[in-house]
Formats: C-alpha cells, sequence, structure tokens
C-alpha cells in the first residue's frame, strides 16, 4: 500500500528540483546577453580567468559553509585531491569551452548561440556512447532529434539558403567548437569522479582553470587594464561568477538529488526561450518570425523530456 504522504513529500521535492533547474537555465541564460555586451570590452581569456579564480573561491565556501564535501562534510578532504591531474584535464575542456563562448559572442547573436548550446545534450550523448557505453533511451533520442533540429534552424535565421549551403556565421561556429569541449567535459566528469561532491569538483576545476589559463596566456591576463576596463563589464564579471557558476552549480546539485538525469538535461532546452526573455529584458529586441519554428521544436524537446520518466 504507497503511503500518500510519502508521494506528497516526493512531489514537493521534485517541484523543487524543478524551480532550482528553471532558476539555473535562467541564470546560464544570462550570461549569452550580457557577454555579448562586454565580449568586445575585455580578452575571453583574461575575463575567463579572473572568474575561474573567483568562481573557485567562493565555491570553495560554499563547500565550508553548506556541507557540500565528500559525504557531506564541511570543507575538503586529502582524498578530493588525490590525482589532481584529472582537474587540470577537466579545466582545459571547461575553460576551453568558455574562452571559445565568449569569443564566439563577439559576433553572434545570443539567441542563436543560445540555440547552439541546445545542441550540447545531442553532443554529449554521442560522446558518452562509446566513451561510458550509455545508450540513449529512444525517447531521450527522439527529444534530442527534435532539440536539434529546432537549433539548427534558429541557428541559421530559418534561411533554408543558407542552411543547404551551410552558410553559418563565424560566432556560431566558433561557440560550437566550444560546445564539443562541454560535450566532452560531462562524460569525462563522471568517468574521473572518484567519490567527489559537485561543489567540490567545481571549485577544484575552476581553481585549476585559473591555473591553466594563466599558463596558457597570462600575459594578457596581467597587460589586461582592470582599472580602465567599463563598469558593464565588473556587472558581468560578478553575474558570472555568483549566479553563473556558483548557483547554477549548486542548482543543478540540489536538482540532480530529485530529479531523473533526464529531466535535469531538459532544462538546456529552456536556454533560448530564457534568452529570448533577457533580450526584451535589456531592450535589445529579440529575432524575426523566421526563427519561431526552430524555438517551437526546442520547447517541444524540452517537454517531452519533461513528460516522460
Amino acid at each position: 500500500m504507497s503511503d500518500p504522504y510519502a508521494e506528497t513529500r516526493g512531489r514537493r521535492q521534485a517541484l523543487r528540483g524543478h524551480a532550482a533547474m528553471l532558476g539555473f537555465s535562467a541564470a546560464v541564460s544570462g550570461s549569452f546577453s550580457l557577454g555579448v555586451m562586454v565580449a568586445n570590452d575585455i580578452p575571453p581569456v583574461a575575463l575567463t580567468t579572473v572568474r575561474f579564480l573567483l568562481a573557485s573561491l567562493v565555491l570553495a565556501v560554499l563547500v565550508v559553509v553548506t556541507g557540500g564535501g565528500r559525504g557531506g562534510r564541511h570543507g575538503f578532504s586529502r582524498a578530493d585531491l588525490v590525482a589532481p591531474w584529472r582537474y587540470g584535464l577537466l579545466a582545459v575542456l571547461y575553460g576551453g569551452y568558455f574562452v571559445l563562448m565568449f569569443e564566439g559572442l563577439k559576433t553572434a547573436h545570443p539567441v542563436s548561440a543560445g540555440a547552439v548550446f541546445t545542441l550540447t545534450p545531442l553532443l554529449t550523448a554521442l560522446i558518452a556512447w562509446p566513451l561510458l557505453g550509455q545508450r540513449p533511451l529512444p525517447y531521450v533520442a527522439a527529444a534530442l532529434a527534435v532539440g536539434a533540429a529546432g537549433a539548427v534552424w534558429v541557428i541559421f535565421g530559418g534561411d533554408m539558403r543558407a542552411l543547404m549551403g551551410f552558410q553559418i556565421g563565424q560566432g556560431e561556429a566558433i561557440y560550437f567548437l566550444g560546445c564539443v569541449l562541454h560535450a566532452l567535459y560531462t562524460p569525462m566528469l563522471r568517468r574521473l569522479n572518484r567519490g567527489e561532491g559537485a561543489m567540490v569538483t567545481a571549485s577544484l576545476v575552476t581553481l585549476a582553470g585559473f591555473v591553466v589559463l594563466m599558463l596558457y596566456d597570462g600575459r594578457t591576463v596581467l597587460a589586461t587594464d582592470w582599472l580602465g576596463l567599463p563598469a558593464l563589464v565588473w556587472v558581468a564579471l560578478g553575474y558570472l561568477v555568483v549566479f553563473a557558476t556558483a548557483f547554477s552549480a549548486s542548482a543543478m546539485q540540489f536538482a540532480a538529488q530529485r530529479l531523473p538525469a533526464s529531466k535535469v538535461m531538459a532544462y538546456t532546452y529552456a536556454t533560448p526561450v530564457w534568452i529570448i526573455l533577457w533580450e526584451l529584458a535589456l531592450g535589445h529586441g529579440v529575432p524575426g518570425l523566421t526563427v519561431l519554428p526552430g524555438v517551437v521544436l526546442i520547447v517541444a524537446a524540452l517537454l517531452i523530456l519533461l513528460r516522460a520518466d
């Protein structure tokens, strides 16, 4: 006999998980609109390097304060630091993704860039299949196909000539390469995990990312006129650190404990919709109606994943 109280508690926890992922997708989407506004004011390597340093500190504080460490403990353990090369490898993929993202946002429209981002689940599934032996379920594969079709439509602006001639914008092409790195990062994150909590891993990966990027192009970071940057750059940096990194990592960890993985992944498809709302709120306008069919397909992919167990 089922326990109605347990079912009620389960539904409440699931609703909290959905609320967390709505917040996650909204926070991540904001980085596209803000990123376009500052992408040409600061080198992507400099922005990502300082973002990683500050984010690693914020996440470390969260690990200590909220008990996000191994086994729910407050703080880090020696076991978290075993085989530190793992964090360096992950940092190369994660850092490369963000550098290419902001490089692409110099010319890409935020909505089309968000559509490129929705290709990440499909790329991840294609990589995770041989790497982890994870074969997507039929409904997941269907949702990925529908979402990818919608993304392609938005990326090419509904222009069939551009699609047939594969006339993709330079910014979108650069960001797509970044999404390939992100798609590889996700299964590698699971493969290299040795019991570390999500926030512990995020803190150590971003710290390693700071080191990797300083080794890669520290001259650019040091040569940046930090005091002469426009105020909006600092606003964007603060947003990226607090909301797009620390909050989003915490929200995903919270939701992953309450929702199936397919439902967590589904919120990736909410990104273009949130970006359109961000663009309206910032007074930037939105793309023409030609991209609407693509947005509808992306939303359909979201609904397929949310309705299925």
